[in-house]
């Protein structure tokens, strides 16, 4: 079993507090969206944003992963690309909850929460079989993701 630990590091251990998911099944390319779009926004706007999300109310803008992404007018920057990955934000949204949780049981105040660091990695991929004509099928790989998310207690 490999050993997971976190890509930040020299973190103050009494103002932080981490929450990290992994082997989740979303899209790679939606949590790596979705991370950029929450980073440096506190808790409770990051939650608002992503329940938008899921609600289709607010897209979240696609900068890198952008081909053949069509126009949104819901978008708040005013970036052109972007989409509703809702699977994705349900899963992030479970993962701040989580965060937040961690905060109050080390002392921390959550709306005083700051997210510094929320990353995405691809994780291992699922081989599954889909069945074809005359006797044969197709391996059809299904990748993982790990979202990690770390939360500075701001004055």
């Amino acid at each position: 079993m490999p050993e997971l630990g976190y890509s930040v590091s020299g973190l103050d251990p009494d103002r932080t507090v981490k929450a990290a998911g992994r082997e989740l099944r979303i899209s790679p390319k939606a949590a790596v969206e979705i991370c950029r779009t929450i980073r440096g926004m506190r808790i409770g706007q990051a939650k608002e944003l992503l329940e938008r999300v899921i609600a289709k109310k607010e897209a979240i803008p696609y900068k890198r992963f952008k081909k053949e992404v069509p126009h949104r007018r819901q978008m708040a920057e005013g970036w052109y690309a972007g989409r509703f990955p809702q699977k994705a934000a349900g899963r992030l949204l479970r993962l701040l909850e989580e965060l937040e949780a961690n905060a109050e049981f080390r002392n921390l105040d959550p709306e005083r929460l700051r997210i510094i660091h929320a990353a995405s990695q691809k994780g291992p991929s699922v081989a599954k079989r889909n069945p074809r004509a005359f006797g044969r099928s197709d391996i059809i790989r299904r990748v993982m993701t790990h979202i990690e998310i770390v939360g500075y207690e701001a004055d």
